[in-house]
């Protein structure tokens, strides 16, 4: 059973930083790409960031480039979102994903809020 627990978000000060963590289970981590998304209120689901299986090749969505880092350790089955800067903006919930055989998988999400 394709499982996630995510974690490291909160409460953060504008031009704060935040870690967060995604640990996977119940499918062989090292051969999926992984994304991270967000889901702000009232707003569609977004794309953040994304790792090949391998780590090699990231991607990033414009309004986070140059403050975010996806990192991942296939050694322990975890896919991180370092985040710089952080703006009021970027307060949302955000959530681990991976594609499998056509079937898409979500964590539960973690909350981050941007506020002074």
């Amino acid at each position: 059973q394709v499982q996630f627990v995510e974690s490291g978000g909160g409460l953060v000060q504008p031009g704060g930083s935040l870690r967060l963590s995604c640990v996977a289970s119940g499918f062989t981590f090292g051969i999926r790409h992984m994304s991270w998304y967000r889901q702000a209120p009232g707003k569609e689901r977004e794309l953040v960031a994304a790792i090949y299986a391998d780590g090699g090749t990231t991607n990033y969505a414009n309004s986070v480039k140059g403050r975010f880092t996806i990192t991942r350790d296939n050694t322990k089955n975890t896919v991180y979102l370092q985040m710089n800067s952080l703006k009021p903006e970027d307060t949302a919930v955000y959530y681990c994903n991976t594609y499998i055989r056509d079937l898409e998988y979500w964590g539960q999400g973690t909350q981050v809020t941007v506020s002074s």
